[in-house]
């Protein structure tokens, strides 16, 4: 700890009676939609942490690295109160959107993306990429209630989650190619 920093409480108890906190002083039920929306992104994060520490591929781990910086962004977008998205810059926007589907494009010119279903498992970096993949793909889903319920400011959430779960999936095939492990199990579409 750098000195003269003081930690930051941890345990503070304020969550005990079931409520945390959206970004401010608002406080909401922790199974409220938002909590449950970006909830899902910080596990998704953490999956993706996971793979990042198996993948020996540098350019990979930047990129992975990237996208976990990029999704706590996001958390922050998703626990915006609604009263505050009026004068809400949107940290996540269309050009983070661009940005994964070149890194995306860049992926796929080596990775063979055959029209089957991939078992995941060929290799353990992979598939902590496909179990990221899942668990953006439940991020996803949690955003698509937040938009029925009136709950998303920030329109590019969805195409944003939606095009990481295609990286995900791209860069997990990548390290499955590179790696020597061929291509994986694979069941017909």
């Amino acid at each position: 700890m750098a000195e003269g920093a003081r930690p930051a409480p941890v345990i503070t108890r304020t969550g005990d009676d079931g409520t945390t906190s959206l970004l401010g002083p608002d406080r909401v039920a922790k199974d409220h939609p938002q909590v449950e929306a970006f909830g899902a992104i910080d596990e998704a994060t953490s999956a993706i942490g996971i793979a990042r520490a198996l993948v020996n591929d540098l350019a990979v781990r930047d990129l992975l690295l990237n996208v976990q910086q990029d999704l706590y962004l996001l958390m922050a977008d998703l626990a915006l109160p609604p009263r505050n998205w009026e004068r809400a810059t949107w940290r996540i926007g269309p050009d983070k959107v661009q940005w994964i589907e070149q890194r995306a494009a860049g992926l796929q010119a080596t990775a063979a993306i055959e029209p089957r279903f991939v078992i995941p498992g060929e290799t353990l970096p992979s598939a902590g990429l496909h179990l990221a993949r899942a668990i953006v793909r439940r991020a996803e889903r949690r955003v698509v209630a937040l938009r029925r319920l009136g709950l998303l400011g920030n329109p590019t959430a969805l195409p944003y989650l939606n095009r990481l779960s295609d990286l995900l999936f791209i860069a997990a095939r990548y390290l499955e190619e590179t790696s020597g492990g061929g291509v994986g199990e694979t069941a017909p579409v």
